[in-house]
């Protein structure tokens, strides 16, 4: 068995970063059963102070190009280094290959009240993915990504940097609004050859949502010979997704369900919810548990055989067990019978920021 040590990535979120190293541990122990050749050590996965610097240190073998490209998209993962040395006091680092196509500002240019962690994100988005039939796919075909609560995007343009299709739904108008305007002109200003669009959709002569399409390429030759990425976005109710986006056609839902600080949702006609101003009377609801039993259903509908459900949420506003039994209670068997769900868990740390925990996949 070899020793592995990785350096924490910097965080501009103060807790976060403190919960960095905790945090990397879990999503690694995730993502270890992804690894296409190597095996990791659970018992050996530790937090490791190094030369004054904290680590998250771990055993495997010998970790083959396959593995290290794997750990290489870890959330918190700056440089990964093979411990060496009789005594251990040689770090050797480890090639890394990243999954990422696009500059990072894709992920950090919006900045706005209520954005959720991007490393948070990409965790959420990462033990998704391992946790569904799809992790060693990664290379062979493109994955597609649905975001049901997609706001401004943050979930989607993380799937973009994967070179992901992305398609997502919400219904609040500006947020939606506020993603098409940063989209398009990101696009223009990278110079990436793209086409999008962004108008309503009528049925019956009536204007029944707005949609934002885009199809783009990382180079002219990719856009040329149609290997594009898509995006789609709707403006619409959650529970309304099957109305624009065909059943058992995302390989991943990633969801962030609004959780009480900065987010509600909107219109689940259920006690508890309080009006905002300018929602013409809907009720802002502080649960996720209504959202969850009214859209579970319909994400379930959305995910294809094989597929993964991936879900944050306020363990002060809804217990971990209620929503898991939520979810298992409404999400629907889809077209093979079984479906992984992922659940993670955060808990708001004063000021209202983050951290998480996970539980492995069950059967739906």
């Amino acid at each position: 068995m070899r020793r592995y040590a990785f350096l924490i990535l910097p965080s501009h979120n103060r807790v976060y970063a403190d919960a960095a190293p905790s945090l990397a541990r879990a999503e690694l122990a995730v993502l270890s059963a992804a690894l296409p050749d190597g095996v990791i050590s659970e018992e050996s996965v530790a937090e490791t102070v190094i030369g004054g610097v904290p680590y998250v240190t771990f055993e495997a073998g010998e970790l083959s190009p396959r593995d290290a490209d794997v750990l290489a998209n870890l959330s918190s993962l700056y440089a990964l280094f093979e411990v060496a040395g009789p005594d251990g006091e040689l770090l050797r680092p480890v090639p890394l290959r990243r999954l990422d196509r696009f500059d990072d500002d894709l992920l950090t240019i919006l900045k706005y009240q209520g954005k959720t962690n991007e490393q948070f994100t990409k965790l959420l988005l990462n033990v998704t993915l391992a946790s569904s039939a799809f992790a060693g796919a990664v290379e062979s075909r493109r994955l597609s990504v649905l975001d049901p609560l997609c706001g401004r995007g943050t979930t989607l343009n993380q799937a973009l940097m994967y070179g992901f299709d992305a398609y997502g739904a919400d219904i609040d108008a500006r947020d939606v609004e506020a993603y098409a305007v940063f989209i398009q002109r990101w696009l223009k200003d990278k110079r990436l050859k793209h086409r999008a669009d962004f108008s309503p959709v009528r049925r019956d002569h009536k204007v029944v949502a707005r949609r934002l399409t885009a199809e783009f390429a990382a180079s002219k030759d990719e856009y040329k010979a149609g290997d594009v990425q898509r995006l789609e976005v709707v403006e619409a109710d959650t529970t309304r997704i099957g109305e624009f986006f065909r059943p058992a056609t995302a390989d991943l839902v990633v969801a962030d369900l609004p959780y009480g600080v900065q987010h509600g949702s909107h219109g689940t006609g259920r006690p508890g919810g309080r009006e905002r101003p300018g929602d013409g009377g809907r009720t802002l609801a502080r649960s996720p548990l209504d959202l969850l039993h009214a859209a579970a259903p319909a994400w379930a509908r959305a995910l294809r055989p094989g597929g993964a459900l991936g879900i944050s949420w306020n363990t002060h506003v809804a217990r971990r067990e209620d929503a898991a039994g939520t979810l298992f209670l409404r999400a629907e068997r889809g077209p093979g019978g079984r479906r992984n769900y992922q659940l993670t868990a955060k808990d708001p740390l004063p000021p209202a920021t983050e951290k998480t925990s996970t539980t492995g996949p069950a059967a739906g």
